[in-house]
């Protein structure tokens, strides 16, 4: 019995390891997959495996590719001179959500955390200075999240641009539209405050 049950223990293992799904929900999906058809298991097979095997990183922002650039960066429509800085190519899904930025990106696949051994040279900060040297740069769009890591990267890399008299901003942080501020914690009212703008 054990033996006929390795299989979908296998599954559940292997669902287990993508992040945001525990054991409950990797057992509950790994009982879909078995309810589906082979042939759906096949194409979600073939479409999971392909689809990593064809993805690669951007020669010039970092971000997630097909070819050697990005449809970003091979957009020239994109080249306003504004460079926004995130994290990680889920960074860019985000804000490419909202429609309204229209310039380039670059990825950083990381933030600085000494405790974590992560310094300057393990994330693309160089890559980043290296881009800049085009003249057309006016702006540098500080996007890393609101945390200790993120604002530490964003600090740090402020310090390296501003010499470069190249524009350096930081997005906003602060109250989420739609919340009360009763429910806001201290810092991100301090952040709101701080943020905020003529009317």
């Amino acid at each position: 019995m054990a033996q006929q049950l390795e299989p979908i223990t296998r599954m559940v293992s292997q669902l287990a390891r993508l992040p945001g799904i525990g054991q409950k929900s990797a057992q509950r999906l790994a009982y879909h997959i078995i309810g589906m058809p082979q042939e759906d298991v096949r194409e979600l097979a073939a479409a999971l495996y392909q689809g990593r095997k064809a993805i690669r990183y951007c020669d010039e922002c970092g971000n997630y590719a097909t070819g050697s650039l990005c449809s970003i960066c091979g957009d020239e429509r994109r080249r306003n001179g504004q460079i926004c800085v995130v994290r990680d190519p889920r960074d860019v899904a985000a804000i490419e959500r909202m429609h309204d930025f229209h310039g380039l990106y670059h990825v950083l696949h990381g933030t600085l955390s000494p405790m974590d051994g992560i310094g300057p040279d393990d994330i693309r900060i160089k890559e980043l200075l290296a881009r800049l040297q085009d003249t057309s740069v006016t702006e540098v769009i500080l996007a890393t999240n609101p945390d200790i890591e993120g604002e530490a990267t964003a600090t740090y890399i402020a310090r390296l641009i501003k010499p470069t008299g190249i524009l350096v901003t930081r997005i906003a942080h602060g109250v989420p539209v739609g919340s009360d501020l009763e429910y806001a914690d201290e810092i991100t009212l301090a952040k709101a405050i701080e943020g905020r703008r003529e009317m």
